[in-house]
């Protein structure tokens, strides 16, 4: 997902979308151009969602080259930023159903927020979904150079040697720690 980035074909409207900007708490401050929030480091908001396949397979894509952030890098999320005014929840469902080129996604389920501090690019307010997706996939060819429906363990095998996007791989580290706190908690 790389949730902050966008290809360069849609750059100069990307970079004109107005966008919430959030405080350390999550409360909109104000709303200003995504080019802005990026060029001044702004927090913001994003969503990732881990979509799986009826056979638990999680969805793993590579960014194509054009990117404007983490380009060519692999994710095991979708999704991207939140519009102005826009909820988690309504973002989670259109960038799921956008990046894995779909429609009729059952709601991503919402598990927890964090707040990711980027290297050199500020932060964004990052809420975590997961979705089960049994519909064919057609991501758009214009963000997604590679992808497939990877078993966990072979995700979990491919960490250290493969080049993720470092917030999706944030968010993924967070997910096994919440899953792993749920599974113990009484």
């Amino acid at each position: 997902m790389g949730a902050a980035g966008t290809d360069t074909d849609g750059a100069a409207d990307a970079r004109a979308e107005v966008l919430d900007v959030v405080d350390e708490d999550d409360q909109v401050v104000d709303r200003v151009p995504r080019g802005e929030i990026y060029a001044r480091g702004l927090l913001h908001r994003c969503v990732f969602v881990l979509a799986r396949d009826p056979g638990d397979r999680v969805f793993v894509h590579r960014r194509t080259a054009t990117k404007l952030i983490f380009p060519s890098r692999y994710d095991m999320f979708v999704g991207g930023v939140v519009g102005a005014g826009e909820s988690y929840d309504d973002a989670a469902l259109r960038e799921a159903e956008e990046e894995l080129g779909v429609s009729g996604l059952p709601r991503p389920t919402p598990l927890f927020r964090f707040l990711y501090r980027g290297e050199g690019q500020g932060g964004w307010w990052s809420a975590v979904y997961e979705v089960r997706c049994a519909l064919p996939v057609r991501p758009q060819l214009s963000e997604v150079a590679w992808h497939d429906f990877v078993p966990e363990e072979e995700v979990d095998a491919r960490l250290g040697s493969w080049d993720w996007v470092p917030d999706g791989l944030e968010a993924y580290r967070r997910l096994k720690a919440f899953r792993a706190a749920r599974d113990v908690s009484p």
